[in-house]
């Protein structure tokens, strides 16, 4: 989440290649060449430990909200909360199923991207996982990839292995919450969010809950960090800019990317103002970004059968993981 909620894109932090237009040139990312140490392990280890601690807080937090038959998230923050914890460290021990859940998903979809970059000998960071003091504690994670993309299979290779990792690990994970998740619906209580239920919820719900609603059980912990995997799934695998979903466009369509990217990125116009507002804040950010692609270095070589099968297969996650109305404010 991600990515995001990271966005979490393969190729954050650096194109691959520029672009024509003249003022991405002047681009923040371009301009900044990060300190060297940016790129040592205890660095990558740092912000990982970090985003372990900040993933166990709120996960201590969704364990108490779960057993107290709250909504799992609540935009009433309380220091308390991070007082008592800060006292008693031993109570972020609840927090490590969320955490586990969450990070495990994180670290299998950038493992998936960065695995496929050195079986290609691209050259390619470790991951870097972002903490934050957000309703999930983190911001997601990325790699940057610091090699030219030589071939249309390549990108496509390289976009599609992350999701499709993630997705591996988010399925099971959801699986198992949903079968020991609690049936009956939280207690509604002001300022609080209500996740919304993408196909793969509802679809395992019936399967592994027969005779439950799903919009009737309340996710344990574990279920709560899957959901995040899929919904961080949904947002990478947006068919636009040089998110994970782009890059499998551009691989697909060449040239014709920047057309559907800019008529996917006009259709989060009217979810925002109809199901989420938080849709119009992501077509803001991918038009200050860019909705176009860097061309590869051998854009002709089109992509084969299997592959194309692969899209179809990212294509049918994407409408497993995505739900129109995510969060729902109480």
């Amino acid at each position: 989440m991600a990515e995001g909620l990271s966005h979490p894109s393969i190729l954050a932090g650096e194109p691959v290649l520029p672009l024509r237009r003249r003022w991405m040139r002047w681009r923040f990312a371009r301009r900044f060449r990060a300190p060297a140490w940016t790129s040592s392990l205890p660095f990558h280890l740092l912000l990982f430990a970090l985003t372990v601690l900040t993933t166990l807080i709120v996960g201590a937090g969704i364990e108490a909200n779960y057993l107290a038959h709250r909504p799992a998230f609540n935009l009433d923050f309380s220091l308390t909360l991070f007082h008592s914890l800060w006292r008693h460290p031993e109570r972020l021990v609840p927090g490590v199923p969320f955490s586990c859940t969450l990070l495990g998903i994180l670290l299998a979809h950038e493992l998936g991207h960065y695995l496929t970059c050195r079986y290609y000998g691209v050259r390619a960071s470790l991951p870097y996982f972002i903490p934050a003091p957000t309703l999930i504690g983190t911001l997601g994670a990325f790699i940057r990839i610091r090699s030219p993309i030589l071939t249309r299979r390549l990108l496509f290779d390289v976009a599609v292995a992350g999701p499709i990792a993630g997705f591996v690990v988010a399925g099971p994970a959801l699986a198992l919450g949903v079968m020991h998740s609690r049936a009956g619906p939280a207690l509604a209580l002001k300022g609080t969010l209500a996740l919304g239920h993408p196909l793969a919820l509802t679809w395992l719900a019936r399967l592994l809950r027969p005779g439950v609603n799903p919009s009737q059980i309340a996710l344990n912990p574990v279920a709560c960090g899957a959901w995040v995997g899929l919904f961080a799934t949904a947002l990478n695998l947006l068919p636009m800019g040089q998110l994970d979903g782009g890059h499998i466009l551009y691989a697909l369509l060449g040239r014709k990317h920047r057309l559907f990217s800019r008529a996917f990125s006009l259709a989060l116009v009217p979810l925002g103002i109809v199901c989420w507002p938080g849709w119009l804040v992501w077509a803001a950010l991918l038009w200050l970004i860019g909705i176009g692609h860097p061309p590869v270095l051998v854009p002709q070589e089109p992509l084969n059968p299997a592959r194309k099968l692969l899209a179809v297969a990212a294509a049918l996650m994407f409408m497993l993981c995505f739900t129109p109305t995510p969060f729902s404010v109480s």
